[in-house]
């Protein structure tokens, strides 16, 4: 059974529709989405009309039409870079990410950063730090620098609603991680492993977070100038 996209809004229950039913209701939203598209010719470059193309490639990954989807929810995400909406573009990256496409992996460090840097919902840094941590290898430091980050972002960002949740689900990742990592598998060899790869201290291990997205993205490919949004960020 076809599941939606994330980050798709307006969306009725899929898992409850057969598989055609789904298909159908994104060929309907498409031709929806692309009519209004039209009508807001002239406003290319507002918030507005970048959350129609987000919602236009979200479709087409509904549609399974991931090459076609790439352009817009790209062009989206420019526009939301240009009009400070921080959450919007890394909402953009997610589904950048999973347009599966050869820049898609960029994509996802450049959404990470993001999430990082600027006060955005802390369920959706996780999930982007999540990602991180599903490309790399089970033995990489990286996976369990980007866990603990993510931990990190929950205990200061969560509200009360979110905070339970959000710090159950960090702790079991970097269980997880930990696990997969050194085979670390009690309370004792957890703390040796926190302390071996120095994880406790957000002073070092959140510059370790950005030595490993400049790993894997190298300087001159990064679609924005990150000194500039920085910038931007609150005091």
């Amino acid at each position: 059974m076809a599941n939606e996209p994330q980050g798709a809004p307006r969306t009725p229950n899929l898992d409850k529709m057969s598989d055609a039913e789904v298909h159908t209701y994104f060929e309907q939203k498409l031709l929806d989405i692309e009519s209004e598209l039209a009508q807001g010719a002239g406003q290319e470059d507002s918030v507005a009309y970048a959350k129609l193309l987000l919602e236009q490639a979200n479709a087409l990954l509904g549609l399974n039409q991931k090459a076609e989807m790439w352009q817009p929810a790209q062009q989206a995400l420019a526009v939301f870079i240009d009009n400070e909406a921080w959450e919007e573009a890394v909402t953009a990256c997610d589904i950048l990410y999973q347009s599966e496409q050869p820049a898609a992996v960029t994509a996802l460090v450049h959404g990470v950063w993001l999430a990082i840097a600027f006060p955005i919902d802390p369920e959706l840094s996780l999930t982007m730090l999540n990602h991180i941590i599903d490309e790399m290898p089970a033995n990489a430091d990286g996976a369990a620098v980007a866990a603990v980050t993510a931990h990190y972002i929950v205990s200061l960002r969560a509200n009360e609603t979110q905070y339970q949740n959000l710090n159950f689900a960090t702790t079991g990742l970097i269980a997880y991680v930990a696990k997969r990592h050194s085979q670390v598998d009690s309370q004792d060899l957890m703390d040796f492993w926190m302390n071996k790869l120095q994880l406790k201290d957000p002073a070092i291990f959140l510059p370790r977070m950005g030595m490993v997205l400049n790993a894997i993205v190298k300087p001159d490919e990064w679609w924005f100038d990150r000194d500039k949004i920085r910038e931007k960020l609150p005091d």
